[in-house]
């Protein structure tokens, strides 16, 4: 019974303890909370009073051009996360310069720069030299993932441009023939998950190809000189017909391509992803639940994109004075 006693005393006073570490010193003073993310300095309000107009105009320039090239939708989402995918969202994509990652082969197929200047104008006139392109880039993908069909979340803003953008880091992105080992440990570098990857690819069920990422898998798949035998055999006959040359355009999503859904995930279940990337989720299985989950719940795709998006676009920020609002995308500021 005095053991019992003992161990009672002790634990209460461990607890007392605690519970005095815990306390301000002075119970009027705030807690001061010190962000250990750069996102945790993003903020849904950071434009209110700089340039309240700011997510308005991205929004109307984003559409504008959609309603003239619906294919834009997909290129500016695929734009943002080769910036994010290299040094994180810091608009590095966006600078045009010999040796940049914008120079490099590997971002040759990349398109919507001309949307992002065509924003960059317009803000300037309204608010100069206030709102980033690394902003503008996130928010225009946010808004290309809503003219397309596909679910609005909120951005936080705040992010600064980076000054360094090398080519040769640009080829670290996924060129649509990794394995999925390597997406996940490339996802996992930049601070996402398995079902971030699965989510993300989702992006997938709008936008274009060109042939040459496949044509390995249409004739010889690993060096075998014989197609990918996960391709489903109309889709592979399909394929042939509309790859005449390298440069030709296949849709990733064969069924519904102009509409921001789940068939994307349903493909996979029926052999019929484009890039060896994608069908490689349905077939892996860390990534299998993923698929199938998506694929049977349009709902949680639709809440997940939202979620992952956001994560994708939390990515190596830049905030405070750590880089620069640029006055044109397209080149670091003159000191």
């Amino acid at each position: 019974m005095m053991k019992k006693c003992c161990y009672l005393t002790i634990f209460v006073l461990l607890v007392h303890l605690e519970l005095l570490a815990i306390q301000p010193v002075n119970a009027t003073a705030k807690r001061v909370v010190v962000p250990q993310n750069p996102a945790d300095y993003l903020s849904l309000t950071y434009y209110l009073n700089k340039c309240p107009d700011a997510e308005g105009i991205i929004q109307q320039k984003v559409g504008a051009w959609i309603q003239r090239d619906f294919t834009l939708a997909a290129s500016l989402i695929r734009l943002h996360f080769h910036d994010c995918a290299v040094r994180g969202c810091d608009a590095s994509i966006l600078l045009n310069y010999k040796g940049s990652e914008r120079s490099s082969y590997v971002s040759s197929t990349l398109r919507g720069f001309q949307v992002i200047d065509d924003i960059k104008a317009e803000l300037e006139k309204r608010c100069p030299r206030t709102v980033s392109c690394s902003d503008i880039l996130t928010a225009a993908a946010r808004d290309a993932t809503v003219f397309a069909g596909g679910p609005f979340w909120e951005v936080p803003f705040g992010r600064k441009d980076g000054r360094i953008s090398l080519a040769k880091e640009a080829e670290i992105v996924p060129q649509g023939h990794e394995n999925v080992t390597a997406l996940i440990e490339f996802f996992q570098t930049k601070g996402l998950n398995i079902l971030d990857l699965v989510t993300l690819s989702g992006a997938h069920t709008i936008g274009r190809c060109t042939c040459g990422t496949i044509l390995n898998r249409l004739y010889n798949f690993n060096g075998t000189k014989n197609p990918d035998p996960s391709l489903n055999t109309s889709y592979l006959n399909l394929l042939k017909k509309r790859c005449k040359r390298s440069t030709d355009l296949v849709y990733l999503d064969a069924i519904t391509p102009r509409t921001f859904d789940t068939v994307f995930y349903t493909n996979l279940q029926r052999k019929v992803g484009l890039l060896t990337t994608d069908q490689e989720l349905y077939s892996d299985q860390r990534t299998l639940p993923f698929v199938e989950a998506m694929a049977s719940q349009p709902f949680l795709f639709q809440n997940q994109f939202i979620v992952s998006m956001t994560n994708l676009g939390n990515v190596q920020v830049l905030t405070g004075n750590e880089g620069e609002v640029r006055a044109n995308c397209n080149y670091v500021n003159r000191r």
